[in-house]
């Protein structure tokens, strides 16, 4: 796979880029106040336990006093159930808020995908937007909740503690205290290069993801390219560096951890000789060593806490920038304010404001390249297609013949000149205005997971079964249609891997059909299909255009001789123009593709009776 991004995997960590991520955190503030006050009430109770421990030993345990014991109990048996209350409702209302925070993000990020060009989805791996939309938002979601969840709770018991120990013994808490300095300079060596090595591997998962996207819709390909060796070969190297940073990740907290739990036993240990030489040589009292021995033994659990919290932040910020970094990304084609205004956007429009439109289409001294292209596809180009006219446009591979009907339906736009309909620059309207009177029936058709019902009302949601139902008959799919078990109903699969490519084409015609467009595209249309079924789809074109203006980019030459004028591209030029009989006498380059072409399939022809 080709590498999509390149990072400073060296940036430093930055608070400014979690301001990006208010949003969607600002309106879970109440549930995360909440679960910060029931994480103080948790704190509180857990400070008061060795609290209670103490004053057992103190005034029950040594002077073997059984006085006040039962108030004693109780005070602990209710503290334990306002504990539990605690634990029930911060569960609940951290798993609410993390998987509120990740369907924010997520919604946020597919509906900023709606609204990028063509040209986005062109250059960008499908791997790169499935692990934003999935694994980059789980994870944040997980970290707000639950990481402020367990760090709230950490501070408010820290102080706690803190506030505790030196209410009982100030030297010993100031030896316990000591041990916050070098945690903190551990906290800060580690964290850099915790960050660097976890934005290398939120890169390396864009790459799997994106590698087991192409295996699995390629597989039919890889497997009749005996390719599997290489495919496999691709993925595991990639695993394979994801294994060894996570390697390295492990490595880092395999040391952080150890030290700072050598820190808390070393703090512990001068507590015991502290506290154990008051005891014996001075006559201390055994409740305040006990005290602090479980202050000490349970402080540094909380430090680790704050500190691992300190690196899922820091480790975290690598998600929250690609994440961002996609919401952020703008579209290549955008209305202007002034038409956002008049006309609307994909998701408000202001249908009162359209005017209808004929689908006269012109090419106005047009040069084109593509965003990442770097020369020029047209230069220089002029066309004027009057409204209702049949265009077909004809050329070898790489003429320029797509990268017309691409302009024509606003995928691109051109780097000079302009593009008319209906007499005007098509940037002076909206681009949903134009969509919406667009129908493009693909090379290769796309459907969507559902019934074969449900593929061809996409064309117009608020079709009735019965309109379906017509526009699968003009184009003859009703035929094949009534011959699955289940006829409309049938799930088509992902993709529509269930059908045929030939089924797939006729119901991506019948969802052109029912969208009723004033301009059609079809982009090699019936190519996929077989030589009877091209005759009957080609008889159903022909009443279909009518009326409307159409561009035809055609394979087989023959199913394009009742075009009204036929376009010959090469290099981004029209060199020919004029009806099937018009060209045919020139015996120009579109003579020469005809002829070929003719003789070729008169030769397959012969081959298949012999």
């Amino acid at each position: 796979m080709a590498d999509f991004e390149e990072f400073d995997y060296n940036k430093p960590m930055s608070l400014g880029i979690w301001k990006k991520m208010k949003p969607f955190i600002w309106p879970q503030r109440k549930a995360l106040f909440r679960c910060a006050l029931l994480m103080l009430s948790a704190a509180i109770i857990d400070v008061s336990f060795p609290l209670i421990l103490g004053y057992a030993i103190k005034h029950n345990i040594e002077p073997r006093s059984a006085e006040g014991l039962g108030l004693l109990l109780a005070a602990a048996v209710g503290l334990m159930l306002i504990q539990g209350i605690n634990v029930r409702f911060f569960a609940a209302l951290g798993l609410k808020t993390e998987v509120t925070i990740s369907r924010s993000l997520r919604n946020a990020i597919f509906f900023h995908l709606q609204k990028l060009s063509l040209s986005y989805y062109n250059k960008t791996p499908v791997g790169y937007m499935m692990a934003r939309t999935n694994s980059d938002t789980g994870r944040i979601g997980d970290l707000i909740a639950w990481g402020f969840i367990n760090f709230s709770w950490s501070v408010f018991y820290c102080i706690g503690v803190v506030i505790a120990m030196f209410m009982v013994h100030w030297q010993m808490a100031i030896i316990v205290c000591c041990t916050i300095p070098p945690l903190a300079i551990l906290t800060w060596f580690f964290q850099k290069k915790i960050l660097t090595t976890n934005r290398i591997m939120r890169k390396l998962n864009s790459k799997m993801t994106g590698a087991m996207n192409e295996g699995i819709t390629g597989a039919r390909t890889v497997k009749v390219l005996v390719a599997e060796d290489e495919s496999l070969k691709e993925y595991s190297e990639i695993t394979g560096d994801y294994r060894r940073h996570a390697n390295h990740m492990a490595a880092l907290r395999s040391v952080f951890t150890p030290l700072v739990l050598f820190v808390g036993s070393a703090a512990t240990a001068v507590v015991l000789a502290f506290g154990g030489y008051e005891i014996v040589v001075l006559g201390a009292d055994l409740s305040v060593l006990a005290i602090f021995l479980q202050y000490a033994g349970s402080f540094f659990d909380p430090i680790q806490n704050i500190a691992n919290n300190i690196t899922e932040f820091v480790s975290t910020q690598a998600n929250v920038e690609r994440v961002t970094g996609l919401l952020e990304q703008e579209p290549g084609i955008t209305d202007t304010p002034e038409v956002t205004e008049k006309y609307g956007d994909t998701f408000n429009p202001k249908k009162e404001n359209w005017e209808p439109l004929r689908g006269e289409v012109e090419f106005r001294d047009v040069t084109f390249k593509y965003p990442d292209g770097a020369e020029n596809v047209l230069e220089h180009f002029n066309l004027r297609v009057a409204a209702g006219t049949y265009a077909a446009i004809v050329g070898e591979t790489g003429a320029g013949k797509s990268t017309l009907v691409n302009l024509v339906c606003r995928f691109f736009e051109p780097v000079s000149g302009a593009i008319l309909v209906d007499g005007r620059d098509y940037r002076e309207r909206s681009q949903l205005w134009l969509h919406s009177a667009l129908g493009y029936v693909l090379q290769s058709p796309h459907l969507f997971t559902g019934s074969i019902r449900d593929n061809i009302r996409y064309g117009r949601l608020e079709a009735s079964d019965e309109e379906v139902e017509a526009a699968a008959r003009i184009v003859h799919a009703d035929k094949v249609i009534a011959k699955l078990e289940k006829g409309y109903d049938t799930e088509v699969g992902e993709g529509g891997d269930r059908l045929s490519t030939g089924e797939k084409q006729l119901i991506s015609f019948a969802r052109a059909v029912l969208a009723d467009p004033r301009i059609f595209i079809l982009d090699e249309a019936t190519s996929s299909v077989d030589t009877e079924m091209e005759m009957l789809l080609q008889h159903a074109i022909s009443k279909l255009l009518e009326g409307r203006t159409s561009f035809v980019i055609a394979h087989r030459l023959s199913t394009i001789r009742g075009a009204d004028i036929i376009l010959v591209v090469h290099d981004g030029k029209i060199i020919e123009r004029g009806t099937h009989k018009e060209l045919m006498r020139a015996r120009g380059r579109y003579h020469d593709l005809y002829i070929r072409q003719f003789e070729e399939e008169a030769e397959e022809e012969v081959l298949r009776t012999v």
